[in-house]
């Protein structure tokens, strides 16, 4: 369901609210009774579906480079070679939205607003999967009181059963009749209660999903809740911009073409989807990336930059008006493509049949959102290299193509931690951190600003630590 464009000055008044209820509660120590302290359920409901899709773009513009959709046209760039970097806005930013969430939860209870208290415990456990996905252990059950300032880190795989928690207990409120239903201040659904408990189901597949390494991989009961999710492409999760607030990767391709250089593409994406690699020409390309001046597809290899100036010569990039680029493009949060492909995978095993089917509409899905021709997608999917048939089907053909479907997504690198890196010629990156000892990363660093304020409770880990569903 597509949302109705907001206004900016609807933004700007959410904003305000956020002075107030949008930082870590754990360092606000003084209260001022001549103010507000807490936000009406609107502005939290804005403010809340908003910066969630800010926070997909947020950890997708990192990651993207670890799995090799971007590369850095310089040499040996940080993120580009995996190296130890701080993230200190991403985290404040999943914070910042947790705090409001918590805020919009403890007021939708008090006041039996039920769809706004499910729809903030689902972006609740989105947001908070995606901060274990990212960092591993981190602070939430002392997160959101005034008891502590240097809150205790947490489980990681304790936390993930508090997302299923929440997403349960979401999917009940969601499912509940109210007198304060959701309006217009929802910027995923508008308000629709339906949608969102299709949500919250398709998010049940996905972190299900993630535990595929583990014992508590439970393939049924990811088929039973994307029964009831995504339905078609109608049902997407995500966030349309406007005219007052472009999409932010239309932002990195106007940018790029003002010399503020960022979204070069990889060598390894443009032979994946040019036939160089799989041998079949992906008729997607051309509405996710650009050419160069001679109509060419040519990518960075990762950690060598662009080369000398001599040798260098034009690159792919990012470029305005793409679907992914256009200004009021939407930035996904979840997909029906994706839910397709978390079907192929889960019924690889018990339903052979069924997950064969599902990863070819994966496909399809993808390309039918992206808008290609039927003609293109008839051809691309009819292929050799696509329809390999039952008996040659493998597990690498759904995770070649969900790669390819989730561009720019941070569920790409989950992805790639759980099947290894191991993509048909995905190489590390040139100029790799030496600290990775020849291996590709596996979080996120803690940011310096919570070192610096909450150090004694930081966890020590490395770049090559394993989150718990990747070990």
């Amino acid at each position: 369901m597509k949302i109705l464009r907001k206004t900016y000055s609807f933004i700007a008044i959410a904003g305000l609210f956020l002075t107030f209820t949008a930082c870590e509660d754990y360092l606000d120590i003084n209260e001022n009774p001549n103010n507000p302290t807490t936000a009406p359920l609107s502005g939290l409901m804005v403010n809340s579906t908003f910066e969630t899709a800010q926070n997909t773009f947020r950890i997708g513009n990192t990651t993207s480079n670890y799995v090799q959709y971007l590369a850095s046209p310089n040499q040996g760039s940080a993120s580009d070679v995996m190296d130890e970097l701080s993230f200190n806005t991403t985290w404040s930013s999943l914070y910042n939205v947790m705090t409001d969430l918590n805020d919009m939860i403890l007021e939708a209870n008090e006041t039996g607003a039920s769809h706004y208290e499910g729809a903030g415990q689902i972006l609740m456990a989105l947001n908070l999967a995606m901060t274990v996905d990212a960092f591993g252990d981190a602070p939430f059950s002392e997160s959101f009181n005034f008891e502590t300032i240097t809150p205790a880190y947490d489980d990681d795989a304790a936390l993930y059963n508090r997302v299923f928690e929440l997403l349960e207990n979401g999917i009940a409120n969601l499912s509940q009749e109210t007198d304060l239903p959701i309006g217009s201040d929802d910027y995923i659904y508008n308000g629709d209660a339906d949608q969102w408990i299709k949500f919250g189901n398709m998010l049940k597949a996905r972190y299900a999903n993630h535990l595929s390494k583990t014992d508590q991989y439970n393939p049924t009961e990811i088929l039973a809740a994307i029964d009831a999710g995504f339905e078609s492409n109608e049902d997407n999760a995500e966030v349309e911009y406007f005219e007052e607030e472009f999409n932010p990767w239309a932002n990195v391709a106007i940018n790029n073409e003002n010399l503020i250089l960022g979204g070069w593409i990889s060598e390894q994406f443009v032979e994946a989807t040019d036939g160089t690699t799989f041998g079949v020409e992906d008729p997607r390309l051309p509405y996710m990336i650009g050419t160069t001046d001679d109509g060419e597809y040519i990518g960075v290899p990762n950690g060598e930059g662009r080369g000398s100036a001599a040798e260098s010569g034009e690159r792919s990039t990012l470029v305005p008006g793409d679907f992914y680029t256009s200004e009021q493009s939407p930035v996904l949060i979840a997909t029906y493509a994706e839910q397709k492909f978390i079907e192929a995978e889960a019924a690889f095993e018990i339903d052979k049949t069924r997950s064969y089917n599902a990863y070819l509409e994966g496909i399809r899905a993808h390309m039918r959102m992206l808008g290609v021709e039927q003609s293109e997608i008839d051809a691309y999917v009819n292929s050799s290299a696509v329809s390999v048939g039952e008996d040659n089907f493998t597990i690498d053909h759904i995770f070649k193509e969900k790669w390819v479907a989730m561009f720019l997504h941070p569920e790409a690198w989950v992805d790639a931690r759980r099947h290894d890196y191991d993509y048909e010629n995905f190489d590390l990156p040139a100029n790799l951190n030496p600290d990775l000892n020849g291996q590709f990363i596996r979080r996120l660093r803690y940011p310096d600003s919570e070192i610096g304020r909450n150090g004694s409770n930081v966890p020590d880990v490395t770049l090559l630590d394993r989150i718990f569903w990747d070990e």
